[in-house]
C-alpha cells in the first residue's frame, strides 16, 4: 500500500466494535418494549439520528428522534470509554503509516465525539489529522459525501487516496467514487467473498499490510 493519504473506517477496521453495534438496535428496541424484526436490516445505510427516525416512524416509538440518538450513543459510550479495543495490529500498523509520512484521517458513522474519545484512551488519536462523521456529513455511507470530503480537507483527489473499510456497503460507496479501496476482514461482514473481490488490497487482519521500502 503505497498511498501518501489514507482514510481509515473505525468500527470494525480499526476497533473490534461490531459485535455491539450488531446488538444495540435490537436491545435498544426491547428496552422500550418493541420487538426486532427483519426490518432493522435496513439500519446499516444509515446513521443514528436516522435510525432513530426510522425508529419513530416503523416502530412508533416517541421521539424527538435526537433523543431515541442519545440514548443509544450513551450505551456505546460506556463501550467506547471502557472496554473497546484495537483490532490486533491496528495500533501497530497504523503508527508505521504514520512513520513513513501517510497523513490519515477517520471517516465514521460513529458520533465524533465518542471516536475521539475512544482514540485518546487507547493513546491513538494524535495518528490521525481529524475524525470526520456521517453525523458532520448527514449522510450515511451509502452517500461518498464523507469521504469525499475527507480527502478535500488532506488535500487530495480521490485516486490519491487508500480508503479502508471491512464492510460491502461502504466500500462500494468509496469505490464508485474513485477511491482506492483496502479492505480488511470483520467475521460482522457476511458477504466477504463479494468485498473482498471488490478490493484494490485485501487484509485477512493488520499484520497483512504490505508497505514499500522507503
Amino acid at each position: 500500500m503505497d498511498k501518501r493519504y489514507c482514510i481509515l473506517d473505525m468500527d470494525g477496521t480499526i476497533l473490534d466494535t461490531m459485535g455491539y453495534w450488531r446488538t444495540l438496535a435490537g436491545d435498544y428496541l426491547r428496552s422500550k418494549g418493541v420487538q426486532p424484526d427483519e426490518r432493522l436490516g435496513k439500519l446499516k445505510w444509515m446513521t443514528l439520528l436516522q435510525g432513530a427516525q426510522y425508529f419513530i416512524e416503523i416502530y412508533g416509538l416517541e421521539g424527538p428522534a435526537q433523543k431515541l440518538a442519545d440514548e443509544m450513543n450513551a450505551v456505546m459510550e460506556r463501550h467506547y470509554l471502557v472496554d473497546v479495543n484495537p483490532k490486533p495490529g491496528a495500533a501497530e500498523a497504523l503508527k508505521a503509516l504514520r512513520g513513513r509520512g501517510a497523513r490519515l484521517c477517520v471517516a465514521t458513522a460513529t458520533n465524533r465525539r465518542l471516536a475521539e474519545s475512544c482514540f485518546a484512551r487507547l493513546g491513538l488519536l494524535d495518528l490521525f489529522d481529524f475524525v470526520i462523521s456521517c453525523e458532520d456529513t448527514g449522510t450515511s455511507k451509502a452517500s461518498p459525501d464523507i469521504y469525499l470530503q475527507a480527502a478535500a480537507r488532506l488535500g487530495a483527489e480521490p485516486y490519491e487516496v487508500a480508503v479502508f473499510e471491512d464492510a460491502l456497503h461502504a466500500a462500494r460507496t468509496a469505490k464508485a467514487a474513485g477511491f482506492y479501496l483496502v479492505g480488511i476482514y470483520d467475521k460482522q461482514e457476511k458477504n466477504v467473498q463479494a468485498l473482498k473481490e471488490l478490493c484494490d488490497e485485501w487484509m485477512d487482519g493488520w499484520q497483512d499490510l504490505r508497505l514499500p521500502e522507503l
